[in-house]
């Protein structure tokens, strides 16, 4: 089994979202990215980026969200871009996994028109929800025609221990991190909002743009203790590791 980090995008926010006591108008530029891992019984992307048309027309994709977070990237920085440099096309990718139905994170889910989409069950109601584009969800990034294959708990992929899906709720009510199993590299957390860069797991402090604050505080603790077991936890947004990562072409195995 494999595992490739691809680029998904790239973000510019305020870093007073993220560091407590920051300056206001400090910027700090995010990365954006997902995670293909190839099993033996199919293609899995954890996350699917940001759409290419965020890039082109961020105003007409995100509307007032792009003020909040600035895409500055082009379109060929993107997932549905990236896979051909590993020879694949959206249709070679068997299964989706969203961490949550933020538009950085489910932007391309709509080109996997093959793919089974998981989401949290909890997930998949608060994008539904009367005030969910307050709580930045917008039906045009996530919707997709198939709909999500929901769960509610633990979930096992592909029913062998590879690749399991822990519900963190906090960043959002539903979301999602990957434990992905590898032999030859050990055991990676893919943790995305639930930690967005590692300065949260070492501090244990949740983010500005967070839903509950409490129970994003559980899941960093629960983070940092698969850490202090030997667990690589992948940070959704953190420049420094994601500048470490192998990526693309490169693999974990």
């Amino acid at each position: 089994m494999k595992m490739h980090f691809l680029e998904g995008g790239r973000l510019r926010m305020r870093r007073s979202i993220y560091v407590p006591g920051a300056p206001k108008e400090e910027a700090i530029e995010l990365p954006v990215h997902a995670t293909l891992v190839r099993h033996p019984q199919g293609n899995a992307l954890f996350d699917s980026g940001c759409s290419p048309e965020a890039a082109i027309d961020p105003g007409a994709r995100w509307g007032g969200l792009s003020k909040v977070m600035t895409p500055i990237f082009s379109p060929e920085r993107t997932v549905v871009h990236q896979l051909k440099t590993l020879g694949l096309d959206p249709e070679d990718i068997d299964v989706v996994i969203c961490s949550h139905l933020h538009p950085d994170h489910c932007g391309c889910n709509s080109y996997f028109r093959r793919a089974t989409i998981l989401c949290h069950e909890a997930e998949a109601q608060a994008a539904t929800a009367s005030d969910a584009e307050n709580q930045g969800y917008l039906r045009g990034e996530w919707d997709q025609p198939q709909g999500f294959q929901t769960f509610n708990a633990e979930h096992d992929v592909f029913d062998d221990g590879r690749i399991v899906l822990l519900p963190m709720p906090g960043h959002t009510p539903g979301m999602t991190v990957a434990r992905v199993e590898l032999e030859k590299d050990g055991s990676f957390i893919l943790a995305s909002d639930a930690a967005p860069l590692q300065a949260n797991v070492d501090t244990g402090i949740a983010p500005r743009n967070t839903w509950n604050n409490e129970l994003a505080a559980e899941a960093l603790a629960c983070l940092k203790a698969l850490r202090e077991r030997g667990a690589t936890i992948i940070s959704g947004h953190d420049d420094a590791q994601w500048q470490g990562l192998r990526k693309d072409v490169e693999f974990y195995e």
